[in-house]
C-alpha cells in the first residue's frame, strides 16, 4: 500500500488481507537487546462476514501509490555514501557491501514470494548492521523487516519493527512530518485498527491527515527550486492513501457517511494528480461506492461502481474481478438479478484465472445466495 511500498508488497497486502483467522507463527525476531517477538494472529478476512450487513467485499486494500521502499530517503543516502570512495575505512565498506547484497538477495525473495526466505536473509544483514554500527542499515533492514510482517499478518511483531524504525529515523534528525514517519505511522493505525485496539488506531489516522493538511498548506507556496512538484504531488498522494485507509476504517466501524467524506477527498486526489484511467483511481471510485451502498444509496453507487468496473476492463485492472464483485452485489441490492448474476460470473471467471480463492469462494458464494433470492416462490 504507501510510496514506501513496492508494487509486490501491495499484493501482498491484499493476500494478507484475505487470509482468515489463522495464526501466523512469527520467526523469533534478534533486535539490539536480542528481545524475540511474540507469534501474533493474522488480520480481518478482506471478504465480509455473512448475514447483517452488505454483502460487498470490503474497501479493497489500496495499491501501492509510489514506488520506493520504506526508508527510502536513508536508502538513496546509503548509496550515495556507498559510491564515495575510501568512506569508513576499508572494513566498514567491505561490511556496508555484504549488507546491500543481503539486502538485494531479501528483496528478490520477497519478490519471488518466499518470506521465509526473506526473513533469514534480513536477519542476517541486522546482524551484521549491528556488528558494524550501520544506523542507515539497521534502519533499512528494520523497514523491511516490518513491512515483511506487517504482509504477512504478524501485526505485533510488525508493530515492534515499525516502531523500531521511526526511533532510528527521528534520531537521525528526521522530522515528525516528514512522509516516512507518516507512513510509518499510518501502518500502526492500521494495525492498531486489526488488533481493535480503536483510540490508538482513531489518533493515528487523525495525527497523519491533520498533519500532512498543514505541510500541504505551508508548503503550497513554495517555489519548485525549493520545493519540487513531484515531491508536493507524492504528499498529496500520502494524504489520498490516509483518507482512505480511514474511509475504510470508518466504514467498519459502521460509519458509512462519515467513510464516504474520506473516499470523496481521496478520490479528488487521485483524479488529480493520478488520473481516472489509474488503477488507484478506479480502486477509490469502487471504495466510494461501497460507502453509499452502506447507507442504502444504491442508485448512487451503482453509478460509480459501473464507472469503476468499465474502466478496470478497458486498463486490464489486477483487481478487476472484486471490482465486478462489488458491481454486481450493488446490482443485486437493487434487484436486479438478472444482472448481477451475469457479472458475478464474468467476475468468477476473472478471480479463476487470477487463482484467487478467496474471492473464488466469496462469489460462489454470493451466486448461491443470488439464486436463493431470484426463484420465484411457489
Amino acid at each position: 500500500m504507501f510510496r514506501l511500498l513496492a508494487p509486490s508488497l501491495g499484493r501482498g497486502l491484499l493476500r494478507a488481507a484475505g487470509r482468515r483467522g489463522g495464526v501466523c507463527a512469527a520467526r523469533l525476531l534478534a533486535g539490539p537487546a536480542g528481545g524475540r517477538a511474540a507469534e501474533v494472529g493474522a488480520p480481518p478476512p478482506r471478504v465480509a462476514p455473512r448475514g447483517g450487513g452488505s454483502s460487498l467485499l470490503p474497501l479493497l486494500a489500496a495499491l501501492a501509490w509510489f514506488s520506493r521502499p520504506a526508508a527510502a530517503v536513508e536508502e538513496q543516502e546509503e548509496q550515495e555514501e556507498e559510491e564515495r570512495p575510501g568512506a569508513g575505512g576499508a572494513a566498514a565498506e567491505e561490511a556496508e557491501a555484504e549488507i546491500i547484497q543481503l539486502l538485494k538477495r531479501a528483496k528478490l525473495s520477497i519478490m519471488k514470494d518466499e518470506p521465509e526466505e526473506a526473513e533469514l536473509i534480513l536477519h542476517d544483514a541486522l546482524r551484521l548492521a549491528y556488528q558494524s554500527d550501520n544506523k542507515k542499515a539497521i534502519t533499512y533492514t528494520y523497514d523491511l523487516m516490518a513491512n515483511l510482517a506487517f504482509t504477512r499478518g504478524q501485526l505485533e511483531n510488525a508493530e515492534k519493527l515499525f516502531k523500531a524504525t521511526m526511533s532510528y529515523l527521528l534520531g537521525g534528525g528526521m522530522q515528525q512530518e516528514d512522509n516516512a514517519i507518516i507512513e510509518i505511522s499510518l501502518k500502526l493505525a492500521s494495525i492498531y485498527a486489526a488488533q481493535n485496539r480503536q483510540e490508538f488506531a482513531l489518533a493515528g489516522y487523525e495525527f497523519c491527515i491533520s498533519t500532512l493538511e498543514e505541510k500541504i498548506e505551508r508548503e503550497k507556496e513554495l517555489a519548485e527550486d525549493i520545493l519540487s512538484v513531484e515531491e508536493k504531488a507524492n504528499t498529496h498522494l500520502l494524504l489520498g492513501m490516509c483518507l482512505d485507509a480511514f474511509a475504510r476504517y470508518l466504514l467498519f466501524s459502521k460509519q458509512p457517511s462519515e467513510a464516504q467524506k474520506m473516499c470523496e477527498k481521496a478520490l479528488h486526489i487521485s483524479e488529480e494528480i493520478l488520473g481516472e484511467r489509474h488503477p488507484q483511481t478506479i480502486v477509490l471510485m469502487s471504495d466510494l461506492a461501497t460507502t453509499l451502498d452502506a447507507q442504502g444509496r444504491f442508485d448512487e453507487a451503482c453509478v460509480y461502481v459501473q464507472r469503476a468496473s468499465d474502466l478496470a476492463r478497458q486498463i486490464e485492472h489486477p483487481e478487476l474481478h472484486m471490482l465486478l464483485s462489488n458491481l454486481a452485489a450493488i446490482l443485486t441490492h437493487k434487484e436486479r438479478y438478472a444482472q448481477a448474476k451475469e457479472i458475478y460470473q464474468e467476475a468468477l471467471k476473472q478471480a479463476e484465472l487470477k487463482r484467487d480463492e478467496v474471492s473464488i469462494q466469496h462469489i460462489r458464494e454470493e451466486l448461491a445466495e443470488l439464486s436463493r433470492k431470484s426463484r420465484p416462490l411457489t
